[in-house]
This record gives C-alpha cells, structure tokens and sequence, in this order.
C-alpha cells in the first residue's frame, strides 16, 4: 500500500471502524492503530474493549486522546525503518474533537472550537506528510441528524462538519459508510 490519506466518513454504527480495520488488514501485515478514545464510563470501556477484540493482536495500538499527531510522529521517530507501519488508522477524528472542544471554557465559542480542532488537524495533516504509511482516517458525518437543541453540540457539529471537510480536501480518497457498505466519495 502507497502513500495517501483515506477518509472514511458515515454514520453511528455504518460499518466505518470494520471498514477501516478491514482495508488495513488487507493492505499491510504492520498496522500502527491509533485510538482516541477514552473510558469515561462502563459502557465506553465495553466499547473500548470490543474494538481491541476486532483488532490482530500483532498490530501495535497507540492510545492517543489529544495531540494526536505530535503522538504519531514521536511514535514513528522511534521505530527502525523496518518497524515502520505501513498502514496508520486513526479511530477516530469525532472522538479526537470532543476531547479537544469539551475541555473548553463554558460558553463553548465557535471560534475556540474550530481553533483547537484545526490546531489538532495541522498536527495530523504534518505527521502525515512526513510518513510513508496509508492513513485511514474514521470520522461521524454528524451533519445530517436534527439540529442539536444546546450551544454546545451545535459547536461540536459544526466543528466537526468543517474538519471532516478539511480532510476530505487534503484526502486521495473519501469513502461514506451506509449499511456497511461503502460508497466512493471521491
């Protein structure tokens, strides 16, 4: 597998994360899986633990919640160059922007939200230049629902909406997830 950036947009439970897992897997035996997750409670823990069950156990896992690539990259200046991972999938950019925006001083600005989600995406878009591997990036298309009924999920959509277009821009290829099927954005 080449050089490129993959985004890999859909809904909650499309299907994304077994997209992804299954393009690494076919693609490359050296996977660098990036989670940005973190367990704040039981049920995220459970769902934490099912997506480490999903994952070949000879891939490496870099648990990453914020500065994701300032993680990426001090991760691969420390690999050999035979260590290297071919493949990098970062699951995912909708969980890396609520841990960013959350922490925000209440009210929530549209303006803070989208400089700390870009200043997360500068990062990310730089670590990815400087590597070799395909990146498989997972993200929610969270436009689509109904209009969130607070400030703060308003921010946090709009934030997310402009970042997922961001990357799709930098990206080779973007795919929408429905059903589990994938359709080719472009």
């Amino acid at each position: 597998m080449s050089k490129a950036l993959t985004l890999i947009l859909g809904g909650a439970r499309s299907g994304k994360t077994s997209y992804a897992l299954k393009l690494a897997a076919e693609r490359a035996h050296n996977v660098l899986y990036v989670a940005t997750a973190e367990a704040g409670d039981a049920e995220m823990a459970a769902r934490i633990a099912a997506h480490q069950r999903e994952r070949p156990a000879h891939w490496h896992t870099l648990e990453a919640p914020r500065s994701v690539g300032q993680a990426i990259a001090r991760h691969l200046a420390r690999c050999a160059t035979s260590d290297l991972p071919r493949v990098i999938v970062l699951d995912c950019l909708t969980l890396l922007a609520s841990n960013v925006i959350i922490p925000l001083p209440e009210p929530v600005s549209e303006a803070a939200a989208q400089a700390a989600l870009n200043a997360e995406l500068d990062e990310l878009l730089a670590a990815q230049a400087a590597s070799d591997a395909h990146w498989l990036v997972i993200s929610n298309e969270v436009g689509l629902g109904i209009v969130p009924a607070y400030p703060l999920g308003r921010v946090y959509r709009d934030s997310l909406g402009r970042a997922n277009q961001r990357l799709a821009l930098a990206a080779d290829e973007v795919l929408f997830m429905v059903a589990g099927l994938p359709l080719r954005v472009k």
